[in-house]
Parts: structure tokens; C-alpha cells; sequence
């Protein structure tokens, strides 16, 4: 099975290296960054240890998409994709927090609000909640970035006094947070889908303000059905979700939830397969067109050759 699972390059001009959880990013200069989004996959803040075909393919071109239709709220640090699994863009100083913005209260937040918790990033949490309500309003709940191990969650004063980002900075975070949101629940619910909650990252360039990194993937945000999703609220059941929610679910079940002393469950090249089919359904569905496979019988060299060529014409 053709997955790319680790990166080793040498680009012209380049200045260093990052190996992320999911994507391998490579300084050139100290002007442009280029992102691989490899086939790794995370859950519970732990990389597997197999890769899953073709969706490094699939974050990156759902990426792309939306920052080239969000373009016109915030600027974005994507300058070209030369390839299937690569983004080249502006290098960012990233802020130290990541916008986590919930419209629906699941996940970590209902794990935390059915032990009683009512605050959530400071943000007082109304008594009566069912899981996967909607807020009345969106909220957002940022976390600190984590260079190691787990983000950890945040409000906004303490991040004001800290110091990681001002008090005018933030609110300006805030405000693209809200707007980005509104446009992909906008474009979701096109494609018969409720955007459910996301996350963000932003970093400066000469004094300006950018969105960084990948937005709207199924990696950084969880998608609902619309089609069934009342019925299914009412009655209490789970809810059809377009995310990786089904992989940290097969993980738990395995009983594997990142803690000390546990093991990552067997994953087969027919469990492997599985995933990947599910990740191309997530990419249709969200974007709405037919996913092309690309050529994955050279994947290391390809890669390299279309990055080359890119970086020695611009």
C-alpha cells in the first residue's frame, strides 16, 4: 500500500525542517514555507503506526479549496500547490494559541459537561444541555499550542494576561474566527452538512495579520449530516459525523485511548483501505466534486520533482 509516511528532502535554498504529527513542513529562506501533508494519521495526540493512502491528498486539496474561498476575510499565508499533497506559502511567526470555535456542544466539551463541568474557556455553560445541542451562538474556546503533548484549553483573559497575544490582537482573531466559521457552516450546509465545531491558526507577517496551516479538513473540524440530525437529537442517538471521530472511536473500542501502558490496536491493510475510503467520501462530500487519485507509484520522487521545479521557477 502506497502511503507517504515519512519525508527526508533537501530543496534548494533550504533552511530547516519541522516534522509535525501529519504534515513535514520545510523552511526555505526565511520567506517561504512548503507543507507536505503526509499520509500519517494522529489520534489522542499519537502518531499510528501506518499510514492511511491518499489522505495526505485529501487534507491538503480540502485546504486549498477553502483558503482560496475565505481569501477574501483574512489574507492566508497559501501561495501555490505544485502538488497533490503540498502547499507552498508565506512563513508566519504562528500566534501561540490555536481559535477553537464550537457551534454544538460534543466531543471533549460534552465529556467534560456531563461530569458537571459549566465552564468551558472561561465561558459559562447553561444548565439543560443535550449532547450535540447547538449553541445559540458559537463559542470559542481557544487552547494553548502545545510544541509537545496535549493543547491545553484557555480563555481568553488568561491569554491576554499572559501575554501570548494583546487584548486589540486577540479581538481581531476573534473576529475572523466568527467570520471564517459563518462562511464554511454557509458553504456545509450547501453540501448537506452542519459544520460543527473547527479550529484555527494564525500568524503575523510584516505586521499583518494570516491564516495559517489547513481549515475546514475533517482533521481539524467535525461535520454532521443535516439530513437526520434533528431526529437523531431528539431521539438521543449518535449522530452521522463526517470526521476522523470514527478512527478515535475504533481506537477506544480497541481499547486504546493514548494513556501510558496502552497499545495501538492492529491496523490491517484492509483496516488501512477502510479509512482511506472513508477520506476520499469525506473529500466528495465536503467539496462536492469527484476525488482524482494521483499516482502514488513514485510518491517520494514526485513529490520532490514538482516542488523542485516550483521553487526553481518562482
Amino acid at each position: 500500500m502506497d502511503a507517504l509516511t515519512r519525508t527526508d528532502y533537501n530543496f534548494p535554498g533550504q533552511t530547516g525542517v519541522y516534522h509535525g504529527k501529519v504534515r513535514d513542513v520545510y523552511s526555505i529562506g526565511n520567506e517561504t514555507l512548503v507543507m507536505i501533508a503526509t499520509d500519517r494519521i494522529s489520534a489522542f495526540d499519537v502518531v499510528l503506526p501506518k499510514g492511511i493512502p491518499y489522505k495526505g491528498q485529501v487534507l491538503n486539496q480540502i485546504a486549498a479549496k477553502f483558503l482560496d474561498a475565505t481569501a477574501d476575510i483574512v489574507p492566508n499565508w497559501k501561495t501555490a500547490s505544485p502538488d497533490p499533497m503540498v502547499t507552498v506559502g508565506h512563513q508566519c511567526e504562528p500566534y501561540k494559541v490555536e481559535m477553537v470555535i464550537r457551534g454544538y456542544i460534543t466531543g471533549s466539551a460534552w465529556r467534560e459537561y456531563k461530569k458537571g463541568v459549566r465552564t468551558l474557556c472561561g465561558l459559562p455553560l447553561p444548565e439543560g444541555l443535550r449532547e450535540n445541542q447547538k449553541f445559540e451562538t458559537p463559542l470559542i474556546t481557544p487552547t494553548t499550542k502545545a510544541d509537545e503533548g496535549h493543547d491545553e484549553n484557555i480563555s481568553k483573559e488568561e491569554i491576554i494576561a499572559q501575554g501570548l497575544v494583546s487584548r486589540e490582537e486577540y479581538e481581531q482573531l476573534e473576529k475572523y474566527t466568527y467570520a471564517l466559521f459563518k462562511r464554511g457552516t454557509e458553504m456545509a450546509a450547501e453540501k448537506g452538512l452542519i459544520l460543527v465545531d473547527t479550529k484555527y491558526e494564525f500568524g503575523k507577517k510584516d505586521g499583518r495579520i494570516y491564516l495559517i496551516d489547513e481549515i475546514h479538513t475533517p482533521d481539524s473540524s467535525r461535520y454532521f449530516y443535516s439530513e437526520g440530525y434533528q431526529e437523531r437529537f431528539e431521539k438521543g442517538e449518535e449522530q452521522r459525523q463526517l470526521s476522523k471521530e470514527f478512527v478515535r472511536k475504533w481506537l477506544m473500542d480497541n481499547g486504546f485511548q493514548g494513556q501510558p501502558g496502552q497499545q495501538v490496536p492492529e491496523m490491517t491493510d484492509e483496516y488501512c483501505r477502510s479509512v482511506s475510503e472513508r477520506y476520499i467520501e469525506l473529500y466528495e462530500k465536503i467539496v462536492g466534486e469527484k476525488f482524482v487519485k494521483a499516482d502514488t507509484d513514485n510518491l517520494e520522487s514526485r513529490i520532490e520533482k514538482n516542488i523542485t521545479e516550483y521553487l526553481q521557477t518562482h
